[in-house]
């Protein structure tokens, strides 16, 4: 039975703000897999990603996580859908970011060689932990015995080993003498030809520390030679005509040369060493210093021009020259010892090596096209970029990477908008074309007219309001001489109080309470609306204001959203408890999976709250059922369906500890009718989702999704974005 992709995400709770650095981490393992250094991402996991029948990234271009939760009932299909979310960044020139080749980086240098601009040439240093020279040697300085291969490497990778059985009759250097790292470090290459024998020396240098040559000698094959290779050896028959040099004979003059110290560098001196039918103890082989994953090699003429800025081997040349290489070798190694590896991995030669493979794939595409005019490029075509990036990668390996939207990049990686295209023709291109690609990204937009009318401060500020009265109630008539101290600590079982305050403008005095959670505030209103609290037999609203005549129905929604299923809130704590208490506490629960205590954004210190996770919705109800009037630590808890326990639970904190209106308008001070453009809008925004639904019911099973409100960062003001993601399953829901 085929194997299906499955996506994990540690963003419940907290754990919900993504950068677009850890968003191109996703795509491009998504897109690429173990090829081209991908990896997988540090903040969540793609199980099989091999059986990802694609990667779909839906843009809503110049949307923010605001918009979501501005326009929640309309975004029917996305909520009921999706369930990992997280927070975005914010970011300039977005699309540009998501593969890699953001047009506000610079070309860097790197070292004296090659020069690129991808995002990924300066890596962070999170990413850094995952190179594989981090991995191999870690980050700090040291000295060369460092480097020097261990005996289990040499025997790993064929080096001659006294004692070995094949290494019979070679000769020892006899350098036995304990290395430091002042210990001299020499550069050795050799030529080979191709004897009855089999490889034999027929050309052999040595350079010193400082790149002086020491030896540069022509050798005599002992057997007749079957294959000169003059294309990379420079050996002709008649170049080894008149020399009488034997291998016995450079075996005694490199013993008498190298010091008892003496430290080899080669590139792959393995072979070197073979041939010279020679025994060293101590090496640096520079095929292996400078480490790449699945026990890849980088090649001494790359690693010459990217590294030292030299070019090596030239094509123009007959055949490699020995001294060149050995000198180049050790170089290298010097580098690497000097710079130490943190510097050496920021390099990011990985990257570089594919830059440089797109650059032959390019040239070689420019040597066959006619001269003349660039033609446009379509919507549906891949952009050019001249910086690298993962959809160059896909191209290079025979995929078909797909842009499709009102924005097109040129090649410097900004935006050009082509406003001419509606999001119809967009979803109807798209459903034709995004089958054939493996990586698509597919951009809608509310259009400019939208975008101008509103801004995000405007936009935060009806959200704001509308979230602030959600979060507040209404308590009473109290008696004039009402205990507040036990109505403050009746509604703190409900959940974390953000404030609390007597309104004395009424005839009887009431209390206006603002919960920092949407369930404190609810559960409110369904156990304490009718009860007796100080003295008092009370009634328990929300505010009345034209926002939030539609209460209710969010509510409702709010408990069938995706991102809830499973999951219960719990109040009535004491903050003193600790995760380890409750799930000591709650450990007879069936099918608990994860347990969130909220902690206050600013001090730190547990609330008296909690949210737990069950692994199938029948679990959490059943919970329900045991929790409510359960005594934890001498205190009564009080339970209900989350309403916010992820993505918008950590969005609300923030929102209540920035500077927001105080309390709602009152529905007879705003009970103007929503503008022609607002309700425009409600209508464009559920077209969208509409659109989406289409896009997304056509995917194939086991294509990986992500909807990006990318945010917004601009002169009136910057809002973080939201993202939404999951694999495609047969019953067309997202999978975990």
């Amino acid at each position: 039975q085929e194997k299906s992709s499955r996506l994990s995400a540690a963003l419940f709770g907290e754990d919900c703000e993504i950068s677009c650095d850890q968003l191109y981490e996703l795509l491009k393992y998504a897109a690429l897999g173990k090829c081209h250094n991908a990896t997988q991402p540090s903040w969540c996991r793609i199980y099989h990603q091999s059986h990802l029948a694609g990667v779909v990234v839906i843009v809503l271009h110049e949307m923010s996580q605001l918009h979501f939760y501005k326009f929640y009932l309309q975004f029917k299909h996305l909520r009921k859908v999706f369930r990992h979310r997280f927070t975005l960044t914010p970011c300039a020139n977005f699309l540009a970011s998501l593969y890699g080749a953001g047009a506000n980086l610079k070309p860097q240098n790197t070292a004296q060689g090659l020069t690129s601009a991808s995002s990924e040439c300066i890596p962070k240093s999170s990413d850094l932990q995952c190179d594989p020279i981090i991995r191999k040697y870690g980050e700090k300085k040291r000295g060369l015995t460092s480097y020097t291969l261990t005996l289990e490497e040499q025997k790993k990778n064929d080096y001659p080993i006294k004692g070995s059985p094949g290494c019979k009759g070679y000769i020892h250097t006899e350098c036995d003498q304990q290395r430091t790292d002042s210990s001299p470090l020499f550069g050795l290459d050799c030529e080979m030809c191709l004897t009855a024998k089999g490889n034999e020396v027929t050309r052999v240098s040595l350079v010193d520390a400082q790149g002086q040559c020491l030896l540069n000698e022509l050798v005599k094959p002992e057997s007749t030679v079957v294959n000169y290779r003059t294309r990379f050896s420079g050996i002709t028959k008649k170049m080894l005509l008149p020399v009488k040099t034997r291998l016995r004979d450079i075996q005694t003059r490199l013993k008498k040369m190298l010091p008892h110290d003496a430290v080899l560098v080669g590139h792959s001196l393995n072979a070197d060493l073979q041939a010279l039918e020679m025994i060293h103890p101590s090496v640096i082989d520079t095929s292996l210093l400078f480490a790449r994953n699945e026990g890849r090699r980088f090649k001494l003429k790359f690693l010459a021009k990217a590294v030292l800025g030299k070019e090596i081997q030239c094509e123009q040349k007959l055949g490699h020259d020995p001294a060149e290489d050995a000198r180049a070798a050790l170089e290298l190694a010097q580098f690497f010892i000097e710079q130490g590896p943190a510097k050496v991995a920021e390099l990011n030669l990985e990257m570089l090596l594919t830059t440089e493979k797109l650059a032959e794939v390019s040239q070689n595409k420019a040597a066959l096209q006619p001269q003349g005019r660039r033609v446009q490029k379509q919507l549906n075509e891949p952009p050019h970029l001249s910086k690298p990036c993962f959809l160059d990668c896909l191209q290079v390996t025979g995929q078909k990477p797909l842009l499709l939207g009102r924005q097109e990049l040129d090649s410097s990686g900004l935006c050009q908008s082509n406003l001419s295209t509606s999001n119809k023709q967009i979803l109807q291109r798209a459903l034709q074309d995004v089958p054939l690609s493996t990586f698509s990204i597919v951009q809608f937009s509310l259009g400019p007219e939208y975008i101008a009318s509103h801004l995000p401060a405007r936009l935060c500020e009806k959200v704001r309001s509308k979230l602030t009265d959600m979060l507040t109630i209404y308590a009473g008539p109290f008696e004039e001489s009402f205990c507040l101290k036990s109505v403050k600590k009746e509604f703190g079982r409900c959940g974390p109080i953000q404030s609390l305050t007597v309104v004395t403008e009424t005839y009887q005095p009431y209390v206006c309470i603002q919960y920092e959670v949407l369930e404190a505030a609810q559960l409110a209103v369904e156990s304490l609306n009718g009860a007796e609290v100080a003295g008092s037999c009370i009634k328990v609203q929300r505010p009345v204001t034209a926002a939030m005549l539609d209460c209710d129905v969010l509510i409702k929604e709010l408990e069938l959203d995706v991102e809830n299923e499973g999951v219960i809130y719990v109040a009535g704590l004491k903050k003193s408890i600790t995760e380890t208490d409750l799930q000591e506490e709650f450990s007879q629960l069936q099918d608990l999976e994860t347990l969130f205590l909220p902690k206050d954004l600013q001090s730190g210190k547990h609330r008296n709250c909690c949210f737990l996770k069950f692994q199938t919705s029948q679990s959490a109800v059943d919970a329900l059922e045991v929790i409510n009037g359960w005594t934890v630590k001498g205190r009564k808890l009080r339970s209900r369906n989350a309403l916010a326990s992820g993505h918008l639970w950590r969005w609300i904190q923030q929102m209540n500890h920035s500077n927001g209106k105080q309390g709602g308008n009152t529905l007879c001070e705003k009970m103007e009718q929503l503008s022609d453009s607002e309700q425009d809008t409600r209508k464009k925004v559920k077209k969208l989702d509409q659109h989406i639904k289409k896009l997304y019911r056509s995917l194939q099973n086991n294509t990986l999704c992500v909807v990006l409100f990318p945010g917004v960062n601009s002169m009136h003001g910057s809002q973080a974005g939201l993202g939404l993601m999951g694999i495609k399953d047969d019953g067309g829901r997202s999978a975990c």
